[in-house]
């Protein structure tokens, strides 16, 4: 895939140092081009349609304004959620009720995240300040203000704990930022974007993962050294959210510019889109079934839609929602879907 920027910049225009970095991204390119031997839905025009129907199993109905994140728990049970009504709401996706409501300092909150051993969950967003929570067994009122992680100059994008000792951030100051939440401390300053970086997503070994920055790009990380050891392009606007398929190879991304991309890490590159002929409206949420057979991805028209992975095309859409999709996830087990929106309603499906 080649990287849409190259087309709009003039050499004739460029410094030495500015050249050379436009001839190494050339010669990126070419070899890029070079082990691009297939297409995959040319490949995969033979295999058999997915029948998917999906029914709205439960509403969850408790905040006040517009919900802005959601994340699963392990658990696969319990759901957290953030909006601008300044609460974080720890919901039953069983019975639709909830169990835990948190008031924030902040309003404006950008995301949330639930801790692997279910005790902790975690907020971020305009106060550049990742505050983590303790959820207490008795269900009671009033939780308990663990630690506050502060050191980024820009709005915290996204958040993720790797443990309940461990918190990995993105943020508008371009970077990303592995944290030891027993002390507040930086483990690891991770510095590669030119733009504020608004997604990350980690794999299971808790050693890699990828973020996602207005600077149009994805990039792949290993924690254990700090490093960037790869650049994905083929965005033409913010990269707003990312996720990994399962097999721990191909990530799914969404952006402003109305395209869903899947990328091989293996290749290096772009390996599909998918969009409408009619870009109307941009990706706000992407996530993929256990499978990755099936990628959900929810617009900023307030629909979300299921493409299909390896055919390429639209299998069904749920239209329930009536303000913009802010965000949406698949639980652990993949049996359940979670979409938020800006209608203040999330909705179980499965």
């Amino acid at each position: 895939m080649n990287d849409p920027g190259m087309d709009v910049i003039n050499p004739d225009d460029l410094g030495p140092e500015e050249r050379e970095v436009y001839d190494l991204k050339l010669t990126l390119q070419e070899k890029r081009q070079a082990v691009c031997d297939a297409n995959l839905f040319n490949e995969t025009q033979n295999v058999a349609v997915v029948p998917v129907k999906l029914r709205r199993r439960k509403d969850l109905k408790g905040h006040l304004t517009k919900v802005y994140a959601m994340d699963w728990s392990s658990d696969a049970r319990h759901v957290l959620s953030a909006s601008q009504d300044s609460r974080l709401l720890v919901w039953d996706t069983y019975s639709g009720n909830k169990i835990h409501a948190i008031e924030l300092n902040c309003s404006w909150v950008l995301c949330c995240s639930y801790a692997p051993s279910g005790q902790f969950v975690a907020s971020g967003g305009l106060d550049n300040v990742c505050t983590i929570f303790e959820l207490d067994e008795n269900n009671g009122a009033n939780k308990k203000q663990v630690r506050h992680l502060t050191g980024h100059d820009g709005y915290i994008g996204e958040c993720q704990f790797l443990s309940d000792s461990q918190m990995l951030t993105s943020s508008g100051d371009k970077m990303c930022i592995l944290w030891d939440i027993n002390t507040g401390q930086q483990i690891t300053t991770l510095k590669d974007h030119f733009g504020e970086v608004d997604c990350l997503a980690v794999l299971p070994d808790n050693n890699t993962f990828i973020s996602g920055s207005t600077d149009s790009t994805v990039k792949l990380w290993d924690l254990r050294d700090g490093m960037c050891r790869q650049t994905l392009v083929g965005h033409l606007s913010d990269v707003v959210d990312c996720n990994w398929f399962r097999n721990g190879y191909n990530c799914v991304t969404a952006s402003d510019d109305g395209v869903v991309r899947l990328f091989d890490i293996r290749a290096d590159q772009e390996i599909a889109q998918y969009c409408f002929d009619e870009l109307n409206c941009g990706v706000a949420a992407v996530d993929s079934s256990l499978s990755g057979r099936i990628i959900f991805a929810g617009y900023e028209d307030s629909h979300v839609h299921l493409w299909d992975t390896l055919l390429g095309g639209v299998i069904t859409s749920l239209q329930e929602h009536t303000g913009k999709i802010s965000c949406l996830g698949v639980d652990k087990e993949g049996i359940a879907v979670c979409t938020g929106s800006w209608d203040a309603l999330l909705k179980i499906w499965n």
